[in-house]
């Protein structure tokens, strides 16, 4: 008996050592492996065995290749800009780093940032786990190496899970409070003294507001069996991102066998795709016109402009102190304190002559995507779809897309429009009764006074306060859907999205030149024959001028009626508006350069056009210009001449080129670019800004570019990078695919084995976190 009594107790003590082992193995993370196998470009193609071994390998390889970006990236949103690099430098966004660091100090509290990973499943830690571990592999490596030149300072760090979902959030604000970083860190009560943001920044900040669809603007276009060459869907992803910073695509095919497969481009710090493809459908984004967010007007108590009226009774605004440290000119740092006031409906904002704050009122921004803690679980969701069906169901279910629409094309045929992005409950009715109507729509101004004016909540949604996605447009067609940043009405004309709130879609409102263009060039191939992948490739490296074969015969008549005076003048460019082919090629001359000058000052009159626009006939209004009225004429008259003076001061000669202006520089070389602005209809759209010696530096338009058809092996896909894999300017793969944009030279995207295998730049790595542990470095 004793004896069975002290083998009882050994057994149970073998029994709790072995749990006790078993439970201290599954806390501990599993040794990662991936592979990374390379093909042209140095496109990676990565591969493992579960998401924490693709994630290791996702990391490793965007290290390779950004790792000074990302690094950038992930100070930024950390808000430690002021303390390396001192407060009055700028981000790449034109942001000072005081305003930016307070910003993010505000938005990336560690409550928020700790909420947010709470919410995350299992597979989406394991990815993020996994991307830190591989990053900062790559950073230790790189750094017994020595670091590149662009990112030697002590601001260079190992990463954590912690700095993902910092970057992760703020691209979720990029369509809200993220435009607003200048208005909220200026925010301070009447008459005190504090301000954080100089009274210049808000004009870049408005000047960027403004820029906001076009630098992250899109086109996307999917034909379906009725129109496609062979029956099946294609897709074009024509996403116009920035060239630089934290909205940079990465390309990339990512793979667990039996469970995942997908090839497209992510944005840096993400994990997984945002556009691409996978074996039986390709899907892309366009940034939509929905709105993301709401102002409340907040009627102040008349005793303290600290506190605000909610139903009659006196509320305190909330304030949440931020700490930045900030490089001083001796080289120390001191920590500087800035108080963010908010209301129950979010951050007090304050823009001089817009969004004062003052005895009487103030205003308070709620923006929908913060409470967005499903945006990866979106994506990766997307990424695993295996039919048009289930990726729609998704996205219905998880509502995680913050502010773009999604449009896709399948195996089968089929394809789909979706404006099922994050979108405050707010109906039409409810807008008339709590806005003023004379604030319009542009930017949507609610009372913040009656809590009745507080957003619905839809029990069917999957956050409160936003619109349920079967309230959403969307529309499932077998001819075709296309888009380019207008609201929804228009995705096919044959059957046009009406009836919406005005937050979600607005009708009977003029299109964008861009999806004009779109819908002529679709009508004219779909009479000529069925689409094909060449086709929808001709519609972005066409460089097809738009609004040029609008207006040019009336340009062109007012030149030849007699220009006075200004005829010696106005010679040139009348000869080369002539001459111009009405593209922006890399060989079309001077005279679109003209023609921007002159169309950007004859945009912005009322009553220039001599058809007004008809929502009746929105594909082809407003059309001519009306050079018979005097205004109109005195008004083309003098940007003509101005644009004469500009294009001297630039030192443009009547043979100069357009691939002689617009160019992007790399490693002390410049690379010629084609295309042009989008708000002159140029499907190809490219934003350039004047440099000092004449030349225009392109920043953002045409990022990741794909054209995907299917057959009975699956996708077959074509595209590329316009400004190439690396942002390091000493990599071979800095360079290659912006050479290949340049010479309008798509390439095969290699998805099967076969394809990988088969390149004539295959190489191959397969990386262990062991081996890592040991302390072996990675051989490529």
């Amino acid at each position: 008996m004793i004896i069975s009594r002290q083998l009882t107790r050994l057994s149970l003590a073998a029994v709790l050592v072995g749990l006790s082992l078993a439970a201290n193995a599954r806390s501990q993370p599993e040794q990662a492996t991936a592979d990374i196998r390379r093909t042209s470009f140095g496109v990676p193609h990565i591969r493992a065995e579960n998401e924490r071994g693709l994630g290791y390998g996702i990391g490793y390889a965007y290290a390779q290749d950004n790792l000074c970006l990302l690094a950038n990236e992930i100070t930024t949103v950390n808000g430690e800009r002021s303390r390396y690099f001192g407060p009055d430098q700028f981000t790449v966004e034109e942001r000072e780093n005081r305003v930016s660091d307070v910003f993010f100090s505000w938005l990336n509290t560690p409550k928020a940032v700790d909420a947010f990973w709470q919410a995350q499943p299992p597979e989406i830690r394991q990815l993020m786990d996994g991307y830190v571990a591989g990053y900062n592999r790559a950073l230790k490596e790189r750094r017994s190496q020595g670091l590149p030149q662009q990112c030697q300072g002590d601001w260079v760090r190992e990463i954590t899970p912690q700095d993902l979902v910092k970057l992760t959030r703020r691209l979720l604000v990029e369509g809200g409070v993220g435009q607003f970083a200048e208005a909220l860190a200026g925010a301070t009560p009447p008459q005190a003294t504090a301000q954080t943001a100089a009274p210049g920044s808000f004009q870049v900040a408005d000047s960027r507001m403004q820029r906001f669809a076009l630098d992250r603007g899109s086109n996307a276009v999917a034909v379906g069996s009725e129109r496609s060459f062979n029956g099946r869907g294609m897709l074009l992803a024509n996403p116009h991102f920035p060239w630089v910073g934290g909205m940079r695509f990465y390309q990339m095919h990512l793979t667990i066998p039996g469970k995942l497969d997908v090839m497209g481009a992510a944005l840096p710090g993400l994990p997984m795709i945002n556009i691409g493809f996978n074996q039986h459908l390709a899907w892309t984004h366009t940034v939509d016109s929905s709105r993301h967010f709401t102002l409340y007007r907040l009627q102040l108590d008349p005793k303290d402009a600290t506190r605000y009226l909610l139903d009659g009774k006196s509320l305190p605004m909330q304030q949440q102190t931020v700490t930045v440290n900030v490089k001083q000119p001796d080289g120390q740092t001191r920590a500087v304190s800035h108080v963010v006031y908010s209301s129950q409906f979010g951050p007090i904002v304050q823009w001089p002559g817009k969004l004062d704050w003052d005895r009487q009122f103030a205003y308070s921004l709620r923006d929908a995507n913060l409470d967005n803690d499903r945006v990866l679980q979106q994506w990766y969701a997307m990424n695993r779809a295996d039919s048009l069906k289930a990726l729609q169901a998704s996205v219905h279910k998880i509502q995680g897309i913050p502010w773009v629409n999604t449009l896709a094309a399948d195996d089968q045929g089929q394809t789909l429009y979706m404006n099922l992005s994050v979108v405050p409950n707010v109906n039409a009715d409810k807008l008339a009764k709590c806005s003023d109507p004379r604030a319009g729509l542009q930017m949507i101004v609610l009372d913040g006074s009656n809590s009745a004016c507080a957003w619905d909540i839809d029990p069917q949604a999957a956050q409160q306060g936003i619109y349920a996605a079967d309230r959403l447009p969307q529309l499932l067609r077998k001819d075709f859907v296309q888009h380019a940043n207008d609201s929804a009405w228009m995705a096919n004309p044959a059957q046009p999205l009406t009836g919406f709130s005005p937050l979600i879609s607005q009708d009977s409102q003029p299109l964008g030149l861009r999806s004009r263009f779109a819908l002529e060039r679709l009508a004219t191939l779909s009479k000529a024959g069925p689409i094909a992948a060449a086709d929808l490739q001709r519609m972005v490296l066409d460089d097809q001028v738009y609004q040029a074969t609008q207006v040019m015969p009336d340009l062109l008549q007012f030149c030849a009626a007699g220009l006075g005076t200004d005829a010696p003048t106005l010679a040139a460019l009348c000869d080369s508006l002539k001459t111009w082919d009405l593209r922006a090629n890399l060989d079309s001359g001077v005279g679109f350069v003209h023609f921007q000058n002159i169309m950007e000052v004859l945009q912005q009159l009322p009553d220039v056009w001599r058809v007004g626009f008809d929502p009746e006939d929105p594909q082809h209004t407003p059309r001519g210009l009306a050079v018979d009225h005097p205004d109109v004429a005195k008004a083309l008259r003098e940007a003509m001449l101005v644009s004469v003076e500009q294009v001297n001061q630039a030192g443009l000669k009547a043979d100069s080129r357009w691939g002689d202006i617009q160019v992007v520089s790399s490693g002390g070389q410049q690379t010629p670019i084609h295309g042009g602005p989008g708000t002159l209809g140029v499907y190809n759209a490219i934003q350039s800004v004047p440099r000092t010696d004449g030349k225009r530096e392109v920043v953002s338009g045409t990022s990741y570019l794909q054209v995907v058809t299917f057959d009975d092996q699956g996708p077959q896909a074509q595209g590329l990078l316009a400004f190439s894999l690396s942002s390091d300017p000493e990599s071979k793969y800095s360079r290659d695919q912006t050479l290949a944009f340049s010479k309008k030279q798509l390439s095969v995207l290699p998805f099967t084995e076969q394809q990988i295998t088969a390149d004539p730049q295959y190489q191959t790595l397969t990386l262990r976190e062991q081996d890592e542990k040991a302390g072996k470095m990675a051989k490529q």
